[in-house]
């Protein structure tokens, strides 16, 4: 009776360890620009009989136009992937296997910090996409965690490491 041939396992099923999206705070100059254009419009309706109302509607569009193309960026962390979507109504899925970090950088400027929020930048060995910016995020410290662990195991998983080669020619062509 013939052996059964071994099959190697499926791979484990991809699961979701993080989504979230930028903070409308990185938009705050200029939707305080639109309230300002807002203010002279409604300032100067005295003064035009009215036709300065018309001019509501410029800030009001720039302010939701703004605000929707934050709203549809959606970042998601999974166990083998970074997944960004975005667009309004084109949409764009940019997706960056993680065991192509090469590194990764967490900042909190003063603002930010203030509001609980950060940024994180990875940078990459993907040819389309080096360095990756993940604005704006509530709870940054425990996203980077989550990345880290999350690369570590996906290298685990596929036996992959990253190796940086470093040298000027000369040293490379003896």
């Amino acid at each position: 009776m013939p052996a059964p041939a071994h099959t190697p396992p499926p791979p484990p099923a991809e699961a979701s360890l993080w989504k979230g999206h930028p903070s409308q705070w990185i938009h705050f100059w200029h939707y305080l620009l639109c309230v300002l254009i807002a203010g002279g419009a409604l300032a100067a309706i005295p003064f035009t009989a009215g036709l300065s109302a018309i001019g509501l509607v410029i800030p009001l569009i720039l302010w939701s136009i703004r605000w929707w193309m934050t709203r549809t960026t959606i970042y998601e962390l999974t166990t083998q992937r970074l997944r960004i979507t975005s667009g309004i109504l084109n949409r764009r899925l940019d997706e960056l296997e993680l065991y192509r970090v090469k590194d990764y950088v967490m900042e909190q400027p003063f603002i930010l910090r203030l509001l609980g929020l950060g940024n994180l930048t990875i940078v990459t060995s993907d040819a389309t996409t080096p360095t990756i910016a993940i604005r704006a995020i509530a709870g940054v410290e425990p996203v980077r965690e989550k990345l880290r662990t999350a690369v570590q195991a996906e290298r685990d998983r596929k036996r992959v490491r990253e190796v940086d080669v470093e040298g000027h020619d000369e040293d490379l062509h003896p």
